[in-house]
């Protein structure tokens, strides 16, 4: 390990393409792909500094053919790298974690098979995800997880996922609907509320009851995201930009990727990761994050929000996990 890793916060979110097979009801970024002689090569992947944790996504990631070797110079600059996949490319993701059996996957799984290929638009998605995990785990892959977007069409398959990942030995991972420039979409809305934050309460009452700690925690991070679809500040405040970046497809470094316009810093193409790090423009994108209102809660800006000011989550995972304790059911929350 690099002492340069140890010895920075930095966390990114490389972008490698906006080009997907998929056809989500809650993202249109398939409608407006970028084009692949637009997309930034490993010249500029190489201008990117040390980071403690990188997570490749899209678009779908696979789509692009030189994704390996993206993977190999990343590997060099960051200790820990997690794609973000629909999973449709088996033989793709095979090669590659062949090569690299170190790195994580979370693979989008939207409930049952046919809850997951209506919301996900691809046809037999589900069966061709599933033997993605199955000959991953054979491979005895590590660092496997689902990772669910819930909203009205599948929020009442939330629990069962969890418990189906519980007893796989995968993480799980939750976000519930934004939008963005970044998805372009503007009309992502929850219909059913209360039915949704029911079924987040129930996710929350067996992640209380866990014995894992982690766990503990990702019930306070979906506990924030019932406080988001209420439609409140959020708990934390969001640091994106300090110590979280965005790089999209064509080299732009950006804040983050819910802002409902797009705000570079700069340009890496163009710059240096310095120029663009230290100066005006990402100095301008900073205060900007400071004043939004969007009040955005993804595991991206959430997760940093919780190492960095972890009082407030341990207070409220001390309070619920003692309730859990002193309750039958554990499923509430305060």
């Amino acid at each position: 390990m690099k002492a340069s890793f140890m010895a920075t916060k930095l966390h990114g979110s490389v972008i490698v393409t906006y080009r997907c097979n998929a056809r989500c009801n809650m993202c249109d970024v398939w409608k407006f792909p970028s084009k692949p002689e637009e997309e930034i090569g490993l010249d500029v992947y190489a201008k990117l500094p040390p980071m403690f944790f990188t997570n490749i996504t899209g678009g779908e990631p696979f789509v692009r053919q030189d994704l390996p070797e993206i993977v190999a110079l990343l590997r060099q600059k960051s200790k820990r790298i997690v794609i973000s996949t629909n999973g449709f490319f088996t033989d793709r993701i095979i090669a590659l974690f062949e090569k690299y059996p170190d790195l994580g996957i979370r693979i989008s799984i939207e409930g049952s098979q046919a809850t997951n290929d209506a919301i996900r638009g691809i046809p037999d998605g589900a069966a061709r995800t599933e033997r993605t995990l199955l000959k991953l785990r054979e491979m005895g892959i590590k660092d496997i997880g689902f990772a669910m977007t819930v909203q009205d069409m599948n929020a009442q398959d939330l629990v069962g996922l969890y418990e189906k990942a519980e007893g796989l030995g995968y993480e799980f991972a939750t976000a519930t609907l934004h939008n963005s420039h970044y998805f372009c979409k503007t009309t992502n809305r929850i219909q059913d509320k209360a039915m949704v934050i029911a079924e987040f309460e129930r996710l929350i009452g067996r992640l209380i009851r866990s014995a894992k700690v982690k766990q503990w925690f990702r019930a306070y991070f979906n506990y924030g995201l019932i406080n988001y679809i209420r439609g409140n500040r959020r708990f934390l405040p969001c640091e994106m930009g300090q110590d979280g970046f965005f790089m999209d497809p064509f080299g732009d470094i950006l804040a983050c990727n819910g802002m409902d316009v797009k705000m570079p810093m700069g340009n890496l193409k163009s710059q240096s990761w310095d120029e663009i790090w230290h100066g005006a423009g990402a100095k301008k994108v900073r205060a900007a994050v400071k004043a939004c209102g969007k009040n955005c809660w993804m595991i991206g800006s959430a997760a940093p929000a919780i190492w960095h000011r972890p009082l407030k989550p341990m207070m409220w995972v001390a309070r619920n996990k003692l309730r859990a304790m002193l309750t039958r059911s554990g499923e509430q929350q305060g």
